[in-house]
């Protein structure tokens, strides 16, 4: 089979695979196949096909899975082998509530003490926004986007936070990329304004309300889809109305 004929053939083999990195090479790989939906939620993985593409002996790949399924990104069943993993909707309602409380303090934090750098860095983001979205790049703007909350968080200087949000992302980001529509972009950039315009006039309250109430229109649009598409979720066919309210 060549790299062409591979159901992996999107896979990207690693430049330069070392012995010490091999097993956190594929691991980086898989992680963003799946999380981008290049590997859909509840796919088969085939482990011959993975080594060939990528040119590694099966003990990495294993290796990578079992890193995953630590994540929550991977099923692995003995004697079945493993697939991608549904979203579990639950898990990104619970890591939601818990950004929107950490997101509301770092918003605190940076408004009490304000680094012109940040908005600096602020500024030059929903530019890129909005040039994303003009462009219609679903991707690049879903990465800029990550850099707007990555960059008020940043105002915290608080690491062990920062690698809470980032362990728990990835069920977030895939769960996301389902609703990346031009609508929900544009109201992205309308929702990271109101919060900027919140931190630029220096109103705690304003920036926070704003967040808030950001978080909450994307789970409730989230929640709404997984009702209407159950098939990549775990538990989208159990979702009722008064599931919504997010506190």
């Amino acid at each position: 089979m060549t790299s062409a004929e591979s159901p992996y053939h999107f896979l990207a083999r690693p430049a330069a695979l070392t012995r010490g990195s091999v097993t956190l090479d594929v691991t980086n790989v898989l992680r963003h196949a799946i999380v981008s939906l290049a590997l859909a939620p509840g796919e088969t993985i085939d482990k011959s096909a993975i080594c060939e593409q990528l040119g590694v002996s099966r003990f990495p790949v294993s290796e990578a899975l079992a890193r995953l399924a630590a994540e929550g990104l991977v099923d692995i069943a003995p004697q079945r082998g493993s697939t991608v993993s549904l979203v579990k909707i639950a898990d990104v309602r619970e890591y939601m509530l818990i950004r929107k409380a950490l997101e509301s303090e770092a918003l605190r934090v940076l408004i009490g003490n304000i680094d012109h750098d940040v908005i600096t860095a602020l500024h030059a983001n929903m530019a890129a926004q909005r040039d994303a979205a003009a462009r219609d790049d679903a991707e690049a703007f879903h990465q800029i986007d990550i850099d707007f909350h990555d960059i008020i968080f940043r105002s915290m200087r608080f690491t062990k936070i920062k690698g809470i949000i980032d362990s728990a992302r990835a069920n977030l980001d895939r769960a996301r990329r389902l609703i990346i529509t031009p609508r929900r972009l544009a109201l992205t950039i309308a929702e990271h304004q109101a919060i900027f315009a919140g931190i630029l006039a220096e109103n705690q309250e304003q920036a926070i309300a704003a967040i808030r109430a950001h978080i909450d229109a994307v789970m409730v649009e989230l929640f709404a889809f997984a009702r209407e598409h159950p098939e990549p979720f775990a538990d989208g066919k159990t979702l009722e109305e008064e599931t919504f309210p997010f506190g």
